[in-house]
């Protein structure tokens, strides 16, 4: 006989192993739920981070608490939790039963219902469900029920308790460390999302693409000028400066100055030391001195 189960109501289970399935309608903008457990001691906390089996941490350190994964099945997805009743400890009280999205609020999640089965019967039929509501709608973690003993059996409670700050502000509350680089940031914790989870998927939008405009043809882009550098501190002087504030005729290409025809030379030699030599009229071969003074003829 399946229960049909309300907020708070519990039912006893003789079952020695139990399959806690998560189950949830699909559809645009439905955020991906992702099932874990918190195996709670007497003083209904974790005794150390081992007790969180969740999709980092997937099987408890004693076996017998651990994560199945999800499945398609006709009724949507679902997230499942195997727990060996017979085999847990003795000094865990309590197992929750816990469903995440990645902070998005579960007033997007549709149809979500927790089902609790016989793991000892393959195809049976529930042994009780639990349709989730959410009482705010901004909740991002919910606890769906708790597993708790009762003498020497075990019990199902339904409970519905959400989180609004998500499986970390959950797990911190039952004991959980969670080392963050800064404070209230959850993108840094201990745990790091499952291949093909939600949390792996999702990422932030890219922002559109750093293009560069090119000018008009028209308008071709400017060619920067390199400044020559200056001497001792001053400016570079022009390549032609004016003779005491004149400006300077250009010379001609003919080689004229000052605008006059310059008269054509014969090339001269170069001068000698540095002193230009005397240009004259070239001497005669056949010259020759005169006589000089009387002439003394020996006796």
């Amino acid at each position: 006989m399946t229960h049909a189960m309300l907020k708070g109501s519990n039912v006893p289970l003789d079952a020695t192993a139990v399959r806690a399935v998560l189950r949830w309608a699909p559809g645009q903008g439905v955020p991906d739920v992702d099932a874990s457990a918190l195996l709670l001691g007497p003083d209904g906390r974790v005794r150390s981070d081992e007790d969180f089996v969740f999709y980092n941490q997937p099987r408890h350190p004693s076996a017998k608490v651990w994560r199945l994964g999800k499945k398609r099945v006709a009724e949507g997805l679902t997230d499942t939790i195997q727990t060996d009743l017979a085999g847990v400890e003795s000094a865990v009280g309590q197992i929750l039963l816990v469903a995440s999205a990645d902070g998005v609020t579960f007033d997007r999640v549709r149809d979500l219902r927790i089902l609790l089965y016989d793991a000892s019967v393959a195809e049976g039929e529930p042994l009780a469900y639990f349709d989730i509501r959410p009482e705010t709608g901004a909740e991002t973690a919910l606890i769906c029920g708790e597993l708790y003993r009762r003498g020497e059996g075990w019990k199902f409670r339904a409970l519905g308790e959400g989180y609004s700050n998500g499986l970390q502000g959950l797990a911190t509350d039952f004991g959980i460390s969670v080392d963050e680089s800064e404070p209230g940031s959850a993108s840094e914790e201990t745990w790091a999302a499952p291949p093909g989870s939600a949390e792996e998927t999702w990422a932030a939008p890219a922002g559109p693409p750093e293009t560069s405009v090119p000018l008009p043809p028209e308008h071709p882009a400017p060619v920067p000028q390199q400044a020559s550098p200056s001497a001792h501190g001053y400016p570079p002087a022009p390549a032609q400066q004016p003779g005491y504030g004149y400006p300077q005729p250009a010379r001609p290409a003919d080689g004229s100055a000052y605008g006059y025809p310059q008269p054509q030379t014969a090339a001269v030699e170069p001068p000698a030391y540095g002193y230009p030599q005397p240009v004259g009229p070239v001497p005669d071969p056949d010259f020759e001195l005169p006589p000089q003074g009387p002439q003394f003829i020996g006796r």
